[in-house]
């Protein structure tokens, strides 16, 4: 055969291949015969909000009894996350009857919220980006929430990249706004202008590729792994293009500026791997995702679940607490068939043609699976291509004091011993425990109270903070089993050291908090998030985010259907971690389960929504 022979044969070859892609993109990803949760567009106006305690925990804490469980469920849902809450939502908005489950007290996840000697604090939220009016992100809080989800614009610049020790401590603001981000930069780093164009062409350019992601999970098997194998995943979407590169390695060809390379880098810890470590598209999606501005929750963190539950309940289901599922129930031929809570001693069976966890990948598979069902070969393939994320360390401050006397505000400071991140960062999680509690290298700084206008109204002269590191579960495991508020004088010495020290650098950094105005503190270690969030590792980003995480194989084989019938997978293991993350992991999952992409539903709904306003505005 000739050479134009072979060329022309391998272009029909290529041309017959995208003529079925097309077909089977048309049948599987573009359309579905299932109900739409976003049909139509349910908000409804503005009630007044809700602050009085008692009030809220009637929703959020309704403690489980068997006499509570709703009659012919359609699913269970396993935890009460971001993920699960949100699943559970889509699914009662087209009738279906969900029963979800807390292993805590209340219902969250790490959106819930506590109090301590009159202080609430924030576990999870701290900010969120893409809540601009009609983005999709924003119409999609808005239909889960009916509308009664509002949002505060934190302010600009809302982060503050800071650098180096005190005696050479610099300052960059980090500011919202496509073209006002790299501007206010370009101040900051004259004759870098090249540099950080490229830096924002780059993260626009991967961050919108996510889509494909989506798309690996809902394909046919088949099709994906084509997609994969023959490479065309990378000509389909530049986030693959560049997912298997590091975010040291992409940062480092821009410049060799070190305040700027750290500053490109800083926001690393959203996702919890060094750059070294982590994938660029990954990063390019947090990047993207605060381009447009940063938000916070009017009346803090429970406002999405307080207003999430009552949709569930409407159509006849139920969030319930303290109810610790301890296994998945099977049938003789491997098919989910409900779950087994631990009340008190006693099992209670319940159960349900669907089963769906969002308590995370390791615990549905390690935790919650018989000994045998762990075994099979398709479950122990998932667990292979998965790791567990780094564990995380919260200070949680209770300040006398308003904002303005504490000079507090809203925004989010990222503190940094000095610009080399990745041989901080190692050194720190490498190092005894002891040693590294005295020179944590990254603090993540933020008060809820000043990005939350009722806070001055609920809680008058009083502020919080919120302190964030990293920390190796390894460093904690010692006192796991230890009852949860008498663990021992050793972790409450080691506790402290590593509060004291975040302490210093705080003050420092914020020098109108002095120990005088200190209320209340306590951190919350690996462990802590073990007990209260059912982390195994005391993760709080679920499994790993690092540049595995976004093999393009591991996206089309880890997907909202588990080798087991009827059990499905939903929240941030499906997708990514934060809030959006784990909101793309239940709208993926719903996809599967009500058999049509509600990621083009509520982009849909978005868009009339928008046309709608423009009409009214017009006349």
């Amino acid at each position: 055969m000739s050479m134009a022979a072979h060329t022309e044969t391998m272009w029909v070859f290529v041309a017959v291949v995208l003529v079925a892609l097309v077909v089977f993109l048309l049948k599987y990803v573009f359309s579905g015969s299932g109900p739409n949760p976003f049909e139509t567009d349910t908000r409804e106006p503005l009630k007044k909000m809700v602050h009085d305690r008692k009030e809220k925990n009637k929703v959020l804490k309704q403690g489980f009894l068997a006499s509570k469980v709703p009659d012919n469920l359609d699913a269970i849902i396993i935890g009460s996350g971001i993920g699960g809450l949100g699943l559970g939502v889509l699914m009662a908005k087209v009738g279906k009857k969900v029963l979800v489950l807390e292993q805590h007290d209340r219902a969250g996840g790490c959106c819930h919220t506590f109090t301590e000697k009159g202080f609430e604090f924030d576990v999870g939220i701290h900010y969120i980006g893409e809540l601009s009016d009609h983005r999709p992100f924003r119409c999609m809080l808005d239909q889960m929430t009916d509308g009664q989800l509002q949002w505060e614009p934190l302010d600009n610049p809302f982060d503050y990249v800071v650098l180096g020790p005190p005696e050479n401590r610099r300052r960059y603001p980090i500011y919202s706004g496509r073209t006002r981000f790299p501007e206010e930069l370009k101040k900051c780093f004259p004759g870098e202008e090249k540099a950080i164009d490229e830096y924002v062409k780059l993260v626009k350019k991967t961050g919108d590729g996510i889509w494909l992601m989506a798309m690996l999970k809902l394909l046919p098997v088949p099709v994906a792994k084509f997609l994969v194998y023959t490479g065309l995943v990378q000509r389909l979407s530049f986030f693959f293009k560049m997912a298997h590169r590091s975010l040291t390695d992409v940062v480092n060809e821009l410049t060799e500026n070190k305040d700027l390379r750290a500053v490109f880098m800083y926001i690393f810890g959203t996702y919890g791997n060094i750059p070294k470590d982590a994938s660029f598209s990954m990063h390019s999606t947090l990047v993207t995702h605060f381009l447009n501005g940063a938000w916070y929750p009017k009346g803090g963190a429970t406002e999405l679940s307080y207003h999430m539950i009552p949709i569930i309940e409407k159509a006849g289901g139920a969030v319930l607490v303290r109810a610790p599922v301890n296994r998945i129930l099977f049938n003789d031929s491997k098919e989910a068939v409900g779950v087994s809570v631990m009340k008190g001693q006693e099992e209670v069976h319940i159960h349900a043609p669907m089963v769906i966890s969002d308590a995370g990948i390791f615990n549905t598979y390690q935790k919650l699976l018989p000994k045998e069902l762990q075994a099979m070969p398709a479950i122990q393939k998932h667990l292979s291509m998965v790791k567990h994320g780094e564990g995380g360390l919260s200070v949680f401050v209770g300040l006398n004091g308003t904002k303005e006397e504490l000079g507090l505000k809203a925004d989010n400071y990222w503190i940094f011993a000095e610009n080399n991140f990745d041989e901080l960062m190692m050194n720190y999680m490498n190092g005894d425990r002891e040693e590294s509690a005295k020179k944590v290298p990254l603090v993540f700084a933020a008060c809820p109270s000043a990005k939350d206008p009722t806070w001055e109204e609920r809680f008058p002269g009083k502020s919080t903070l919120t302190l964030v590191t990293f920390a190796k579960y390894a460093w904690f495991e010692e006192w796991k089993d230890d009852k949860v508020t008498n663990r021992g004088h050793d972790y409450k010495a080691l506790k402290q050291a590593f509060i004291d020290s975040i302490l210093e650098v705080v003050m420092d950094v914020f020098p109108k908090i002095t120990r005088d105005k200190i209320e209340y503190i306590d951190a919350g270690t690996p462990i802590t998030n073990t007990y209260y969030l059912g982390a195994m590792k005391g993760e709080i980003y679920g499994a790993d985010h690092g540049i595995d995480r976004f093999r393009p194989e591991l996206n089309a084989t880890v997907r909202p259907q588990t080798p087991l019938k009827n059990l499905y997978l939903t929240g941030q293991d499906m997708f990514v971690c934060g809030l959006a993350g784990a909101l793309a992991g239940a709208l993926t999952c719903g996809s599967v389960i009500l058999n049509r992409n509600l990621h083009l539903d509520a982009i849909a709904l978005a868009r009339k929504n928008k046309r709608m306003s423009d009409k009214l505005k017009g006349e």
